[in-house]
């Protein structure tokens, strides 16, 4: 692979093509109308909650909300890439309505976050996505983890869609506890806008339900927006080769051989907001998400001229390679208890 490395060029030249067909181009036209669609819905859901008041029929809108706070969250992906403006200001301005109003989610936190995952994917020194705080991605920190990764990395493969239901709390805490301490950019706002989320959502569950009705609301809601969330993002990365120490790639093969899209139709493509097309979000970041679709034939048949592995796979099969991934990176603790002896590892780059 390292005998094929050239130097930017090569993403040079795909980035030409690219923006010679006009997929950098912005689409106010496109984000006005999904925005204004995501909000209605959003808020038509909440009109919904309080005209059908202490019923169990609210378990429906807490189904129809987990969607909507993944689909707001998708939006706030987009603004923090700057797919919608061309500025931060107005970029911060609105993912932190979204983010941090809409669903209690920190947009600076995710923000910082998220940047670091898109300049290292996969990097498990680097990549804050593969660190191994709950869960360990490659055999090395397998061999290195203690306590509960060590316990849960075990079988991960097997409870990974179970952790997920905690997942829309661990954003909701990664938030607070980002604002607790100094250091993101507009604390305050930040900590004022998460405090009326959690304020309203509280409250109108509170007034409308009663106390046993409103737990199972919330845990319904929380859940299953937990594992529509981490089904966004698991099949983009997750089975795909692990980074470590210094590597020779350049940014296009950096990008492109630890990114994996997902087949489908435009079903697949508005329930995952454009991020099966993982390859192309990460090497345009700031491309329109609507605009991935159409740059997807241009990437593929460059990378096939130049040589390049890339890999794309309909959904169940990536959330397989996601889960066969994991079990392969929890054999050394398994080994280590006396299980079967150890399959050949993975390659790395």
């Amino acid at each position: 692979m390292t005998a094929n490395l050239r130097t930017g060029s090569d993403f040079a030249r795909l980035s030409r093509r690219i923006s010679e067909a006009g997929l950098l181009d912005r689409r106010p036209g496109y984000y006005v109308f999904r925005i204004s669609l995501v909000a209605t819905l959003f808020v038509s859901g909440w009109i919904a909650f309080f005209a059908i008041g202490d019923s169990w029929w609210q378990l429906a809108i807490a189904v129809f909300q987990a969607v909507m706070f993944g689909q707001i969250a998708l939006l706030s992906h987009d603004l923090a890439h700057r797919q919608v403006f061309r500025t931060r200001r107005p970029s911060e301005i609105v993912g932190r309505i979204a983010g941090n109003l809409g669903v209690g989610m920190s947009y600076g936190w995710w923000m910082d976050k998220h940047t670091r995952h898109h300049a290292n994917p996969n990097h498990e020194d680097l990549d804050p996505d593969v660190d191994p705080d709950i869960l360990v991605w490659s055999k090395d920190q397998a061999r290195a983890s203690k306590g509960l990764p060590r316990f849960i990395g075990r079988y991960q493969a097997f409870l990974f869609f179970p952790l997920l239901t905690l997942e829309g709390l661990n954003l909701h805490f990664s938030g607070i506890r980002a604002v607790a301490k100094p250091g993101i950019r507009q604390r305050g706002i930040e900590a004022a806008l998460l405090l009326a989320h959690f304020a309203l959502y509280f409250s109108a569950l509170l007034i409308v339900l009663s106390p046993g009705k409103a737990l199972v609301f919330f845990v319904v809601h929380k859940a299953l927006w937990g594992v529509y969330m981490g089904s966004i993002f698991a099949p983009n990365h997750k089975g795909m080769p692990i980074l470590s120490g210094e590597t020779e790639l350049d940014f296009l093969r950096k990008q492109v051989l630890t990114s994996r899209n997902v087949r489908g139709g435009r079903v697949v493509d508005v329930a995952l907001g454009g991020l099966n097309y993982q390859i192309e979000h990460h090497l345009f970041p700031s491309m329109p998400s609507t605009h991935l679709r159409r740059a997807r034939p241009i990437v593929q048949e460059y990378c096939a001229e130049i040589g390049v592995p890339y890999h794309e796979t309909g959904l169940a099969e990536s959330y397989a390679l996601a889960l066969r991934s994991l079990h392969e990176a929890g054999e050394p603790i398994r080994l280590s208890e006396g299980s079967p002896a150890e399959t050949p590892a993975r390659g790395r780059l």
